[in-house]
């Protein structure tokens, strides 16, 4: 009998803990439109960077597989060479505490945002490969009781809508070769991972990434080809990168679950 896929519900740092690009906080790659006004930042979101804990034991609670934890590198390096040590202990906290609750945690490297100081062009230039590699080193390292590690949430959503659709940085449309070029460079760096001791004895490699819909959870349970399945989301959040929806929303400083109990039935 072939096993079904780990369900993980994603957490994405950048739209739920707070603390990103407003003045004296870690500026990202949303920065520049945020300041003119062209997008609302998350502000505080939903205040996890300091309670983490909760939403985990709710997830435990509830008898989920586990979560995928967006490790946001602007917060881990908010200039470039400038390490926030404290920073990556507070994943390593948040980790160790998803773990012992018995709950499976695999780390995004690189989600939807990365630090300003790599610049709106990334995926394109050749400078910034060896600064990924030294960031994704560090993490593993450091944020040790993590069983699963994906490089990229979801690389070809950032090179089609960063380089194709222009929804995201650098907000272009139409330009498919350099969009092409954006997933080679990323396809370099992946495979220079897989290729590393450490990190490469984590990397999980067969991944589908779905939003939190009946449907495509019924069908995500049968497909077997797939080690994980991240479901966006835990908790929705704020800001350019928010999922589409949650299975926990606050009201009133207090955690309810929002979808259907059949929603619920199919992620256990």
């Amino acid at each position: 009998m072939t096993a079904r896929p780990i369900l993980l519900l994603t957490l994405g740092g950048y739209a739920v803990e707070g603390g990103f690009d407003r003045r004296y906080e870690p500026a990202t790659c949303y920065s520049p439109t945020i300041a003119l006004g062209r997008h609302a930042g998350p502000g505080v979101a939903d205040g996890l960077w300091t309670d983490y804990e909760r939403v985990l034991e709710i997830a435990s609670e509830l008898g989920l597989d586990g979560v995928r934890l967006s490790v946001e590198w602007a917060r881990v390096e908010p200039r470039r060479g400038h390490v926030d040590y404290e920073a990556l202990d507070r994943y390593a906290q948040v980790v160790s505490h998803a773990a012992s609750l018995g709950l499976h945690v695999t780390i995004a490297l690189v989600d939807a945002a990365w630090p300003a100081w790599l610049g709106l062009e990334a995926w394109l230039l050749p400078w910034v490969v060896p600064h990924v590699l030294g960031h994704a080193k560090r993490v593993v390292a450091h944020v040790g009781d993590a069983r699963g590690v994906v490089v990229f949430a979801d690389a070809r959503r950032l090179t089609r809508g960063g380089y194709v659709e222009g929804t995201l940085p650098p907000w272009r449309r139409g330009e498919h070769e350099d969009a092409k070029r954006a997933q080679r460079q990323i396809e370099e760096i992946c495979a220079r991972l897989e290729a590393d001791p450490v990190v490469g004895a984590k990397i999980v490699r067969e991944v589908l990434t779905i939003d939190l819909q009946e449907g495509g959870l019924r069908d995500a349970r049968a497909a077997t080809q797939y080690a994980e399945v991240h479901v966006r989301s835990l908790v929705k959040g704020t800001g350019p990168t928010e999922a589409p929806s949650g299975l926990l929303v606050r009201h009133s400083g207090e955690w309810t679950l929002a979808p259907s109990p059949d929603v619920l039935d199919l992620l256990r």
